[in-house]
């Protein structure tokens, strides 16, 4: 059996106390430029840290890699939709606008890549992958997010803002970090760990203000506790749904059994490590905050879960591995 993930118990915590002790004030406020700067600095190393080569070396596989795009782009936006068909008792606004961010986000770099290469998948594309994903959806999921808002939320989606603001703080640090590489990726390498670290407590400290801030607005009584159940049911639905459909539908396409690893666990993947930063800068302002971003903190330890299992499974039926060379 799986032992439960030890950052997962952090962020749980990290609810916890917001929901008891919020930050408030002048406390709320440098918390608040705290985590502007944290994320920054995030995309900063990791900018720094992605090889170049890497995405060099996996563009020749276009055909999959359009392929993982359009499951995780398109498929995820169409499965998403029906959910906001529910009632609004079950489904208040807020917690629909944060099952539609999921379906905008990118894939996740670390675990797609963790979980190819533990079912023996085809890796390179799996890094590729992912990391073109998690680059071109800094500016992918604000557009789409705006246009599935359209539609599903009152009021839309501020595009124009949320553009210029991802520009800002996410992709300047990121480009500027990508420039810095070749003499901070020594570094990079030495601290692989450290850096995983910080990717943690920038997330830990982005919930806690969150959360905080959403307390304080009135989270936990617009939030009837039927939704948090709910909200981890059609986490659930959903991951099953993709799977299901990245797998029949890679098979249709002829793809090889490598191929198909990396199209289900990068297809299927949403990232926490860019939805919290991300969702940071989109909805700043937002007095609903904690409910957006429930979803995606549900969805990222399911997927985490359910990919060890399917992982294993690939694993013990065998396939040749495909590896970085």
């Amino acid at each position: 059996m799986r032992k439960i993930d030890p950052f997962l118990l952090l962020i749980m915590a990290a609810i916890a106390v917001a929901s008891l002790l919020p930050a408030q004030g002048v406390g709320a406020d440098i918390l608040d430029t705290l985590g502007v700067l944290g994320i920054a600095l995030l995309f900063f190393v990791h900018g720094a840290a992605l090889p170049r080569e890497v995405v060099i070396q996996g563009l020749v596989q276009w055909r999959l890699h359009l392929f993982i795009f359009a499951i995780t782009f398109v498929v995820f936006p169409i499965a998403v939709m029906p959910y906001g068909m529910l009632p609004s008792t079950w489904m208040p606004a807020d917690l629909l606008l944060g099952f539609l961010y999921l379906a905008a986000l990118p894939s996740a770099v670390s675990s797609s890549i963790a979980f190819t290469a533990m079912a023996m998948g085809n890796v390179p594309a799996a890094i590729c992958s992912s990391a073109a994903s998690n680059v071109f959806g800094l500016l992918l999921t604000p557009v789409l997010l705006s246009l599935l808002t359209r539609t599903s939320v009152e009021g839309g989606f501020d595009l124009s803002k949320a553009l210029g603001d991802v520009v800002l703080q996410l992709l300047v640090p990121f480009a500027a970090g990508q420039m810095a590489r070749p003499w901070l990726a020594g570094i990079m390498a030495r601290h692989e760990r450290r850096i995983g670290h910080l990717d943690q407590g920038v997330i830990l400290l982005i919930v806690y203000t969150a959360f905080s801030q959403s307390v304080v607005d009135g989270l936990w009584t617009r939030l009837p506790p039927a939704s948090v159940v709910l909200t981890a049911v059609l986490c659930l639905v959903l991951l099953a749904v993709v799977l299901a459909l990245t797998a029949f539908i890679a098979r249709q396409f002829g793809f090889s059994r490598a191929d198909e690893i990396a199209a289900v666990f990068c297809g299927s993947k949403k990232s926490l490590a860019s939805g919290l930063p991300l969702a940071k800068v989109l909805f700043a302002t937002a007095p609903g905050f904690g409910m957006i971003v429930l979803p995606i903190m549900f969805y990222n330890q399911i997927q985490i879960i359910v990919g060890a299992v399917l992982a294993g499974y690939y694993a013990r039926h065998g396939c040749t591995p495909v590896v970085e060379r």
